[in-house]
């Protein structure tokens, strides 16, 4: 497949192709429509060098006419036409004298006009000819322009846009590691040296697979559940039996495409606040089940709970990983995909995301 930005380069290329290809059938054309026209009003079949002169003499002198157009592209058609008016004017006089000529040469005596109006009429009859082929490439000409400048703006959308999705993703690691680390320094002081050990192998894997891991490629859900057990590794090192884990996973839903890691800040925002800061620790549930076109995943705790909640629907003062997560989402999906923060009753948490349901495999985001 080729990229954005080399789509316009391989149109560009095919646009002189595309010219050599009309101006030729367009010459061509008029030649064998002039023919049989003369024919069908009783000229004999010497005649056909007539109509041949004319087109050779069209098909050259538009060549030149061309340039002249070219140079003056990036005009507004009215102050277009006003430049190459009098180009068109000489264009259609020279292939008038190659007619006029080619009839005096060529063409028995009962072919040609009997009066000056005559021959004039036949001279200026070139002009809707040549104003046609001006038209005709002006039109084409820039219609290729706008589908040029279409594409280098799509291609720089869609630069912008992954460049978003990358600051999204990576924004989200920082967090993380910087936890980690400070686990880690606190049991070297404790002098847990094998906790620290199976700490450092355990950020390793993660950290390993989350760079492996390309963040503009969708993963299945199954993949994505399988990460979030590295990281849970991590933190079961840490909480031990204060942190739970309840998974319900319908088995259709677990070849669901999700953006990679869009679960990690989820459920270390819940572990954070739901377990960290409880002596008994908690729970965290995730759901996943597919709904019509939609897959719904929910990511639940049995905290605390949000508290409330601002006007942007995130609670107040806190909830980065939570908004770079829906942003992700939405510069992914647009509205087709939803991100709810919910309390739950008695007490607790609970984030709901809807996104369109597609089999792992799909397009990159």
């Amino acid at each position: 497949m080729s990229s954005p930005t080399t789509a316009p380069v391989a149109r560009a290329a095919n646009g002189p192709r595309l010219f050599w290809l009309l101006q030729g059938a367009g010459w061509s054309g008029y030649f064998v429509f002039s023919f049989v026209v003369s024919l069908a009003h009783g000229k004999p079949l010497e005649y056909w060098i007539v109509p041949a002169a004319t087109s050779i003499a069209g098909f050259a002198l538009t060549l030149l006419l061309r340039q002249v157009l070219r140079a003056l592209a990036g005009l507004s058609p009215l102050r277009f036409f006003a430049a190459a008016l009098l180009p068109m004017l000489l264009v259609a006089f020279g292939i008038g004298v190659a007619y006029v000529f080619a009839l005096v040469e060529f063409c028995p005596k009962n072919c040609r006009p009997d009066t000056v109006i005559g021959w004039a009429a036949y001279v200026g009859s070139f002009i809707w000819v040549v104003l046609a082929w001006s038209g005709l490439y002006w039109g084409i000409k820039n219609h290729q322009r706008l589908q040029q400048q279409t594409e280098a703006t799509l291609a720089a959308q869609a630069m912008a846009h992954e460049a978003q999705l990358k600051m999204l993703r990576y924004q989200l690691n920082p967090h993380f590691l910087f936890n980690t680390l400070n686990a880690i320094s606190t049991l070297v002081l404790d002098h847990d040296n094998a906790t620290a050990n199976r700490m450092v192998t355990s950020l390793s894997a993660f950290l390993r697979h989350s760079l492996d891991a390309d963040p503009m490629q969708r993963v299945s859900l199954r993949q994505e559940l399988e990460a979030i057990n590295l990281y849970l590794g991590i933190e079961k090192l840490r909480f031990a039996e204060r942190l739970r884990l309840a998974v319900d996973v319908e088995p259709e839903a677990y070849a669901a495409a999700v953006p990679s890691l869009i679960l990690q800040p989820l459920v270390e925002n819940a572990i954070k606040y739901a377990v960290a800061r409880r002596i008994e620790g908690g729970e965290i549930g995730i759901v996943a089940r597919i709904d019509g076109d939609q897959l719904e995943i929910i990511l639940r705790d049995d905290g605390p709970g949000f508290g409330p909640l601002g006007a942007d629907g995130l609670p107040e003062g806190r909830g980065v990983g939570l908004r770079n997560a829906r942003e992700r989402l939405r510069v992914l999906f647009g509205g087709r995909a939803t991100f709810v923060l919910r309390n739950r009753a008695p007490q607790g948490a609970e984030v709901v995301l809807r996104l369109p349901f597609e089999r792992s495999g799909a397009a990159r985001e």
